[in-house]
């Protein structure tokens, strides 16, 4: 629960803020000064009022939700789900997956379906292996939504399931989910994504521990808000939806990349209940390069601000109240808030290297107006979005993006949105770990310009040479600082840049079971489809001994010893029969992918600490990723010891 009294006093001091700003801090002395400090109040103003539009939202009363967990005595009358898999040149060993768990779902009553936009063989082999349907096309109009309409007339089930294809559902979704559709009104019920891997920002500075993916804010924070607002974002994967909604509104939309988007404004339009489920029921992959998670939130932005475009426009469509208009809108322009952010990026240049002050300050200004603000936004960013997020740690994937999205937002605005591209699930073969120009040199650009204007206002603002600027002490303080902050999260935005080399994509938990070696006692720490690692209490064997490890419970795998540090060990899983290969990789996905409540969900730990493990790895080379030496995210081992990988992560 949000309470209406930090939203007031975080409103009250905000007005006192924009009041001082206004009146008391713009340098007018020439057309450029003027100029220059209008266009940074602009900007401020910007992102207030979209920060303190979200938080008015927070305000909004909660809504029952049905209850979910259809009665298994009734399975009898549970609705026909069709599962649909859209797919365009994923790996098959990828595919494979997420169609082994959605055959696993605990229901009985669904046809699971691949659709693929790639036209391969090999997947239309796989499927009839896995005895689930196949479909392709001639004419791959639309991309996804096209490629979802395309099999609409072949369905016959009441409801339809999306999974994007490097996505794997636990057993219970259909479960979670399809109750809510026994009233009559509700038309989607949209899950939260989560990851399997760390994305590029977390793996490449090793803050798995200190740092929650992008997304969670969203899912933990926005989308409770947009349910009791009546205005749910459909998210592309991980929903259910009722097929004679879909049909009624025609369809996916088709003028748009972010088809998601516009799908579920048209529903609502309608009249049509959306709903969000705040659990964590599917995992898929986050892009696996830092120029791939760019291009993916660059082709976000250009696909959501296209929506304007479409019928689904939330100012034109008819059928929405003002405060659903006023949300999807919202969700829709804050991508626009890229442009103020580089003007707050770059406004130091204004003073250190034009020697015109954007704002001139005092002392007395910046304690008694500024600060209260800012330290407020700082204490209470964590509690506000329900602690999935802090105030600075979180500007690193702003930095990152922050250019490259300046670009797709302005060629949309201009009518050259971004061509639809999937972001790739594998690596390329013979990949370097070297950044991507595109990505790189206007960083680098950045923090030259900063470094710059940082050395030219360091003897000034020490009073070495204060007759340069005729400005308060304060103003050139304020200065030196924000150009420092900057330097700092540019050099952190930078290093993010460097991909850690590695020789494959499988993503690694981490773990905490009691298992035994060659029957002695140890603890499983790590797990993947590749392999495990080992924490043993005794001496390690030998590198390339193989040796028998027994799970609790009671299974019993052949591995091959490839690393030893210490007590550590890092094994592979070694070759056995066909038959057994199968076995294994079923039991395997069932552990890592599949289990209710497989995935936890984290706090974003304290902001200080987090900023100082930041800055560390600024200051040494991270190892490429190896035996021993995993990116690991936790999830939930299935034993007594539950939950106890993310208390260790927390700590």
């Amino acid at each position: 629960m949000r309470l209406p009294w930090a939203v007031m006093l975080l409103a009250l001091l905000a007005g006192r803020y924009v009041f001082w700003r206004c009146t008391a801090t713009l340098n007018l002395d020439s057309p450029l000064a003027a100029a220059l400090s209008l266009l940074l109040l602009a900007a401020e103003l910007w992102l207030l009022a979209h920060g303190f539009l979200q938080l008015l939202f927070t305000l909004a009363p909660a809504q029952s939700q049905a209850p979910a967990s259809p009665d298994p005595k009734q399975a009898a009358n549970l609705p026909w789900v069709d599962v649909l898999v859209p797919s365009y040149g994923e790996p098959i060993e990828l595919v494979e997956r997420c169609l082994r768990g959605c055959r696993a779902l605990n229901y009985g009553r669904f046809r699971l379906w691949l659709l693929d936009d790639s036209g391969r063989p090999e997947l239309a082999e796989l499927c009839k292996g896995l005895g689930c349907h196949y479909r392709s096309r001639e004419r791959r109009e639309h991309a996804k939504a096209g490629n979802l309409n395309h099999v609409l007339p072949e369905l016959q089930g009441e409801l339809i399931a999306v999974f994007d294809a490097d996505v794997v559902p636990v057993r219970g979704f259909l479960e979670r989910t399809v109750g809510l559709f026994d009233s009559p009104k509700v038309g989607l019920v949209q899950t939260p994504q989560t990851y399997m891997n760390a994305d590029p920002v977390i793996r490449n500075l090793a803050l798995e521990r200190w740092l929650l993916p992008d997304e969670e804010s969203f899912y933990r924070w926005i989308e409770p808000v947009r349910q009791r607002l009546g205005a749910v974002v459909c998210a592309g994967t991980s929903f259910v939806l009722r097929r004679s909604a879909l049909l009624a509104v025609g369809g996916f939309e088709t003028g748009t990349p972010s088809e998601d988007l516009a799908t579920g404004i048209r529903l609502t339009a309608a009249g049509w209940r959306l709903l969000f489920v705040p659990e964590k029921l599917s995992a898929g992959l986050a892009p696996l390069t830092a120029a791939a998670f760019a291009r993916q939130r660059c082709r976000w932005a250009s696909g959501t601000l296209q929506t304007l475009r479409t019928g689904a426009n939330p100012l034109l469509i008819k059928g929405l109240n003002p405060i659903q208009r006023l949300a999807f809108l919202e969700g829709i322009l804050h991508w626009l808030n890229a442009l103020p952010q580089l003007v707050l990026l770059l406004m130091p240049l204004s003073l250190g290297m034009l020697g015109i002050a954007p704002l001139r300050v005092s002392g007395a200004g910046l304690l008694q107006m500024a600060l209260p603000l800012y330290g407020a936004q700082l204490v209470l960013a964590r509690w506000f979005t329900a602690h999935s997020r802090t105030a600075l740690t979180s500007e690193l994937y702003r930095l990152v993006m922050l250019l490259p999205l300046v670009g797709a937002v302005l060629g949309t605005l201009l009518g050259r949105p971004l061509p639809f591209r999937v972001t790739p699930k594998a690596l390329a073969s013979g990949r370097q770990t070297n950044p991507e120009p595109r990505l790189l040199l206007p960083l680098l650009a950045l923090l030259s310009l900063q470094l710059v204007a940082l050395l030219n206002l360091l003897p000034i603002a020490s009073g070495v040479r204060l007759d340069l600027l005729p400005e308060s002490k304060a103003t050139l303080a304020l200065g030196v600082g924000w150009a420092l902050v900057n330097v700092l999260l540019l050099l952190a935005a930078l290093r993010c840049c460097w991909d850690r080399s590695r020789g494959d994509a499988v993503p690694w938990l981490a773990w905490r079971e009691s298992v035994q070696l060659a029957g002695q006692p140890a603890q499983l720490v790590a797990l993947s489809e590749a392999g495990l690692e080992l924490e043993l209490e005794q001496a390690a064997p030998q590198q390339g001994q193989a040796l028998e490890l027994t799970t609790s419970d009671g299974r019993r795998w052949l591995l091959r010893i490839e690393a030893c540090r210490g007590r550590r060990l890092g094994c592979s899983w070694a070759p056995i029969s066909n038959e057994l290969a199968e076995e294994r990789k079923e039991w395997l996905q069932q552990r890592l992918y599949r289990r209710d409540g497989q995935w936890p969900t984290r706090r974003a730990p304290a902001e200080p600490l987090a900023l100082a493990v930041i800055l560390s790895r600024l200051l040494r080379p991270l190892a490429a990723e190896t035996w021993l030496k995993r990116s690991l995210l936790p999830a939930n081992p299935p034993n007594e010891q539950h939950g106890a990988v993310v208390a260790e992560m927390q700590r």
